[in-house]
């Protein structure tokens, strides 16, 4: 057995002595990738089709009046409840992290989430009210944490130390994530027009267990380093972490019960929670005694990121809230004489899907981008920067339309336009930089800290909402855009001292 040097194992996001299968050229590859890529890549498909399809009628579900098959809730509630459900499935990426690096490994606990997001869809199908919709969006909160987090954790292990084809996997494997989110609120829209809310969700479950199903079949083609526990929880321990998390609920039963908690706050409290999560994580990390010197510079380094990347996702993040009501409310979505369909009106959520179409239209592009540049490719603290600038800039198109009556649907395509090439700047980039810079006895957990920073901005999607206002949309789309686009040039000008500390990582 081979063991690697701390360096290896920072860049690859593996475990001390674990060996790797990474396909190396010459053998069954996927696209060029390491065969096990492929298995990934249609998990992620179809659990990402489940996921956006459910996301993309669940507000309306909310605030629709009952005789519109809705639950009648307040929009501005509605909103932060979406805000709040979104940064918590990203908040338990931490919580999935830690069970797969201290109980099961990642393997196992990817599979336990996929089987909970299952049920959370059958949930909020077939059981009904507000009952239905908080037992479908905890259960897939707790099993989309678990997933993003292993998942993500499962193709860094497919690469060897020193393999360029890292960065260029990434971006295929954020394609297939794409794929299923262009899908998922095509159809579950569609079905929600047509028939109702039940079958929208209900097709949002059926495709989680096409995605269960096929990954059972292809187990094997996975690297045998995840069924490694990097980190066993001693036994003797068990005892207080159940105490913690029975802790846990018990603050948060009393919290609602006592009003303090309410679904007006729900976004705030989520906001505040990941806030100490962060603080928390990152002390856990630079004081842990497991970490070299080169190790705790890099998680150093990725605070300043953590904080562009909370700032980005608090705006890309709004097309689930402020996009989907501007959907809702501005848009002109009716149109008349169509071939074949004669007067029709577009769905609502398929506004949801120009942001996956435009990824899989460029993702290619942009992977292939960074194969060809290899070393001479910007560091990845300049590529956040400029995606940061990107989504401000994005904001800032909503201007010249604010007052017009009737906004053209291509009016927001062109926005999420901007929106998805700064996405692609900093997303997959930033799932890559996570196991790269990833101690080796944490290598989920560091992934699970770039999910918090999605965390974070998710939630504040939500509690920025509450201020969005039809009446005065110049003033909120102005402001947001050029304070984001503020943090993208502080970030660029540190970008030379950030990549300093991180220790010959690109």
């Amino acid at each position: 057995m081979v063991r690697m040097s701390a360096d290896d194992q920072a860049r690859t996001g593996t475990s001390a002595g674990v060996p790797l299968e990474t396909g190396e050229p010459g053998g069954r590859t996927f696209l060029g990738q390491p065969r096990g890529l492929a298995n990934l890549f249609s998990v992620e498909l179809w659990e990402r089709f489940s996921f956006y399809g459910m996301q993309g009628i669940v507000l309306l579900y909310m605030y629709f009046e009952v005789s519109e098959g809705g639950l009648g809730i307040e929009r501005t509630a509605a909103t932060g409840i979406v805000g709040a459900y979104g940064g918590s499935v990203y908040l338990f990426s931490v919580l999935g992290g830690w069970v797969a690096d201290r109980l099961f490994g990642s393997e196992r606990t990817m599979f336990v989430s996929a089987v909970l997001i299952m049920l959370g869809h059958i949930s909020l199908a077939l059981v009904p009210g507000v009952v239905g919709l908080a037992l479908g969006l905890i259960c897939i909160a707790i099993g989309s944490g678990g997933l993003k987090a292993t998942i993500t954790n499962l193709v860094g292990s497919l690469y060897g130390p020193g393999d360029t084809r890292r960065d260029a996997g990434f971006s295929i494997f954020y394609m297939g994530i794409n794929i299923g989110g262009l899908i998922g609120p095509l159809l579950t829209g569609l079905a929600q027009q047509r028939v109702g809310f039940e079958l929208g969700f209900g097709l949002a479950a059926i495709g989680m267990a096409i995605g269960l199903g096929q990954y059972a079949l292809a187990r094997k083609n996975l690297p045998d380093s995840v069924h490694h526990v990097p980190d066993p929880l001693p036994r003797s321990q068990y005892g207080r972490y159940i105490a913690i998390a029975l802790g846990a609920v018990a603050v948060i039963a009393v919290a609602v019960a006592t009003g303090l908690l309410t679904a007006r706050n729900l976004a705030d409290g989520v906001v505040g929670a990941i806030t100490v999560a962060a603080v928390v994580l990152f002390t856990v990390l630079l004081t842990s005694k497991h970490l070299d010197g080169d190790e705790r510079s890099r998680v150093v380094s990725f605070i300043p990121m953590f904080v562009g990347s909370a700032a980005f996702w608090a705006l890309f993040q709004q097309q689930f809230t402020v996009i989907t009501i501007y959907s809702d409310t501005r848009l002109q979505r009716d149109f008349a004489d169509l071939p074949l369909l004669g007067n029709w009106t577009m769905p609502i959520p398929w506004v949801q899907s120009f942001n996956p179409f435009f990824i899989i239209l460029l993702a290619p592009v942009f992977a292939a981008l960074w194969t060809k540049l290899g070393s001479r490719q910007p560091s990845t603290p300049v590529k956040f920067s400029i995606g940061i600038a990107l989504m401000g800039s994005a904001f800032l198109i909503f201007l010249p339309m604010a007052g017009v009556s009737s906004v053209p649907v291509l009016w927001v395509a062109l926005i999420m336009l901007v929106a998805t090439l700064g996405e692609l700047m900093l997303s997959p980039v930033g799932l890559s930089l996570a196991t790269k810079l990833a101690p080796r006895a944490y290598p989920v957990l560091m992934v699970a800290l770039f999910y918090l920073s999605v965390a974070l901005g998710t939630a504040l999607s939500g509690t920025l909402a509450a201020f969005y206002s039809e009446d005065d949309e110049a003033a909120y789309f102005g402001t947001l855009g050029a304070v984001t686009i503020g943090i993208g040039v502080i970030l660029l000008v540190l970008s030379p001292r950030i990549s300093r500390a991180m220790r010959g990582i690109r």
